[in-house]
């Protein structure tokens, strides 16, 4: 984004194509570039577009609570915004979607984002975007009719399709759900003054999937003063320091944060630590929580990290790699009868019933979810690592296939002790899905029940005489 700040007066530069960069263009001569009279840039980095149908769902009366009678006393103002689907003169609505609340629909949302990100025109948007506001070169640049978005066999444009694919994402995972202390800390110093962690979806929408839904955002979707941590944009009503509270589920994966990216790499602890300085720059509304926090013992400010830390992270999935493989049934088993847990335990992680227990009804429910060898080495109709929980087998390795179900040498397909053209063609002939679960099939080297490259990697890795 980019402008012109006239000691206090805001000029998007909209003669010379702004406040909005067009990155891409289809040819070198059509490129936008920042006009030398812009003295206000600001790099802006994607919203999260999890759920949004059911934050499109919240009632603007449950948003505008937090305006009349803000919690804390930390004033959040709502930005009241047309959606673009409404017939003129409608009422507004409260924004929610983007850095300063300005769209208040996922289908607004879409046909801005494709006509100014994809660059496309559409029935809500039908024009194009001029090179830094040249006409000319954009009539060169662009010779298709707009708009140029048109409805599919269904009668469904571009925007309503990537509008059901957005509505309908669910939100991210939270785990443990509930419980842990540093949610405490976190109400205690005042995030959720902004960070509001509840809402409801109305009864409104004509999905099931979307009515009476209890949902976790973390974000009151207001706008706040953030003091000198504002982008200098104006958009609508939204003034150069206001910023919309971004949700916090899903933020343990986000790398890099906050709005224009400035915070990023290293471990989630050191980027929520940056992210948290940057909130208590001068003129910010949530600098007092900021200041809070800076006064926390380390232990309070470790809990609190480790809260954050869950939102955004799959069921079971201890080591944070949002997949179930061998290092997380590790975990699982270490855990498996102990007890009880509570929700800071590392063990909460794999207890998915909150009951305190990790037992046969959380790995049920693991299993479900397990990414890694879902073989039957030895034939008793329960897949292997069962018979690891079970101790039924060993497993003294820990790579989640029984120590007797080992070949000689992996590649070994039949036995042979050696790895040659009879392994190398198992694999070719067995190419695929495994037929039946749980049994295993010829050329699956790893046991993960689908013959593959990883397969034939390890085929050709292990060529010749068994050591």
């Amino acid at each position: 984004r980019f402008g012109f700040d006239n000691k206090g007066e805001f000029d998007p530069l909209a003669s010379l194509g702004g406040s909005l960069l067009q990155v891409n263009s289809i040819s070198k001569d059509c490129a936008e570039f920042v006009p030398e009279e812009a003295n206000v840039v600001s790099m802006r980095l994607t919203n999260s577009s999890m759920a949004f149908g059911m934050v499109e769902a919240i009632p603007d009366a449950d948003l505008l609570v937090n305006q009349t009678s803000p919690p804390g006393g930390v004033s959040g103002r709502a930005h009241m915004v047309a959606a673009f689907e409404d017939a003129p003169g409608s009422p507004l609505h409260v924004g929610r979607f983007g850095w300063k609340a300005q769209l208040p629909t996922t289908l607004s949302f879409s046909a801005d984002a494709t006509q100014n990100e994809l660059g496309f025109s559409n029935r809500f948007i039908p024009f194009d975007n001029a090179p830094n506001g040249n006409a000319s070169l954009l009539a060169q640049c662009d010779t298709v009719a707009d708009p140029e978005d048109h409805a599919d066999a269904n009668g469904r444009d571009f925007i309503d399709r990537v509008t059901n694919f957005q509505r309908f994402l669910a939100p991210p995972p939270q785990t443990p759900k509930s419980g842990m202390s540093g949610e405490v800390v976190f109400n205690t110093i005042g995030c959720n003054n902004c960070h509001v962690k509840t809402f409801t979806t109305s009864n409104a929408p004509a999905e099931t999937a979307l009515k009476n839904k209890t949902i976790h955002p973390y974000s009151d979707f207001l706008l706040h003063d953030m003091g000198l941590l504002g982008d200098g944009i104006v958009q609508g009503d939204a003034q150069p320091t206001e910023m919309r509270t971004p949700t916090l589920w899903g933020v343990r994966i986000r790398d890099p944060m906050l709005h224009d990216g400035r915070v990023g790499a290293g471990t989630f602890h050191s980027r929520i630590m940056d992210v948290i300085g940057w909130h208590g720059v001068f003129g910010s509304e949530a600098k007092p929580s900021a200041d809070a926090f800076n006064a926390l013992s380390t232990q309070d400010q470790d809990a609190l990290i480790a809260f954050l830390d869950s939102l955004g992270r799959a069921e079971f999935d201890a080591n944070g790699d949002n997949f179930l493989t061998v290092d997380d049934f590790n975990a699982f088993r270490g855990c498996y009868l102990g007890g009880p847990y509570t929700a800071n335990d590392p063990c909460a992680i794999s207890d998915i019933n909150q009951d305190g227990h990790v037992d046969m009804t959380d790995f049920q429910s693991f299993l479900l979810g397990w990414d890694g060898p879902r073989g039957d080495c030895n034939g008793n109709g329960i897949i292997d690592i069962q018979d690891i929980l079970l101790g039924v087998s060993s497993d003294v390795d820990m790579d989640g296939i029984p120590d007797g179900c080992q070949p000689s040498c992996v590649g070994d397909t039949n036995g042979s002790n050696s790895i040659n053209i009879d392994d190398l063609t198992s694999v070719i002939l067995g190419w695929g899905p495994c037929p039946a679960l749980p049994s295993p099939c010829a050329g699956d080297v790893n046991n993960d029940h689908i013959v593959n490259i990883d397969d034939l990697t390890s085929i050709i890795l292990g060529w010749g005489n068994c050591p």
